[in-house]
């Protein structure tokens, strides 16, 4: 195991161990060379065991197109508190893909392998990844309905699923995301409280409840013509942007969104407690680590906090 100070390579050159010292030659000045995926772990976590050998092999199996960067959160505890403080990052394990020098993409959680191919696939621009079984095309159709904005042949995939596998989180978390979508915000609650108290915080339960959150709160807001009218009187008033960007946010106009959640961190990071970047994370956990918008917002907000 790694011991503070130093670094062991893999044989491959493919996968490594970085330190405090190393962490910004080792993940950020390589991935312009080609993406890495920074690997959060630590001893006592055991999804992280259960993770990590699965991403060695699908590295490996990636053939160069992709290097695999582990960080021992006990041990370089400085590193990780930045990447926490910056980007939310509430548990382990949690993976971090990083291109160009900037973070691109990321998860949280021990995903199912079959999902972790889909998310290399992506990083790398590879092909598709393989056909699963039929639960999991099922839930991937369901995803793509809800995605293009169907979220009534969404609700009818996720509840077949539910009728096979009652305990599906997937199933109840797109569920309860259907519900959001269509603004059925009291069966999205009752559709949650069915989940067990100890498994709400894994995803995709807690990206559909921070979708809920996200919700309600844009539901106790003025008409969006107001606040747009306070933001364009005055665009120092952070309060009116940030209520403007919720009220964007329920619409589904994500890009604006984002655009008035960073102008606020790009102007006063400090406002409200931090309030417009913790509002950017909880948005980008509700829309998953995969949402185009998740993807570039991640990138613009790593380009103000890395500056």
């Amino acid at each position: 195991m790694l011991q503070d100070g130093g670094a062991a390579v893999a044989a491959d050159g493919l996968i490594k161990d970085t330190t405090t010292q190393e962490f910004a030659k080792d993940v950020i000045e390589e991935s312009r060379r080609q993406p890495v995926l920074l690997d959060l772990w630590a001893d006592w976590c055991q999804p992280c065991k259960q993770l990590t050998p699965v991403l060695e092999k699908l590295v490996k199996a990636a053939r160069g197109k992709v290097k695999l960067v582990k960080l021992n959160i006990e041990q370089h505890r400085a590193v990780f508190q930045q990447l926490q403080q910056q980007l939310g990052i509430q548990s382990i394990p949690a993976v971090l893909a990083f291109a160009d020098g900037r973070i691109a993409d990321g998860f949280m959680g021990a995903l199912p392998e079959s999902q972790i191919v889909a998310f290399l696939d992506r990083l790398t621009r590879g092909r598709a990844a393989p056909e699963g079984d039929p639960v999991a095309e099922a839930l991937e159709a369901a995803d793509a309905a809800l995605v293009d904005g169907d979220a009534g042949s969404a609700a009818q995939i996720y509840a077949q699923v539910l009728q096979h596998d009652p305990e599906n989180l997937h199933a109840m978390a797109g569920l309860v995301r259907c519900y959001v979508e269509t603004g059925a915000l009291d069966q999205a609650r009752q559709t949650l409280a069915m989940v067990p108290e100890a498994k709400r915080a894994q995803q995709p339960v807690a990206a559909a409840a921070a979708a809920l959150e996200v919700a309600e709160q844009a539901a106790a807001l003025g008409p969006l013509v107001e606040l747009e009218k306070k933001v364009a009187a005055d665009p120092l008033d952070h309060q009116a942007r940030y209520d403007l960007a919720l009220a964007l946010a329920a619409k589904g106009r994500k890009a604006e969104t984002v655009d008035h959640l960073l102008e606020i961190v790009r102007r006063d990071r400090k406002w409200n407690d931090d309030g417009a970047r913790k509002q950017l994370v909880q948005l980008f956990e509700a829309w998953g680590p995969t949402d185009e918008s998740t993807v570039s917002g991640r990138r613009r907000l790593s380009s103000i906090l890395f500056a």
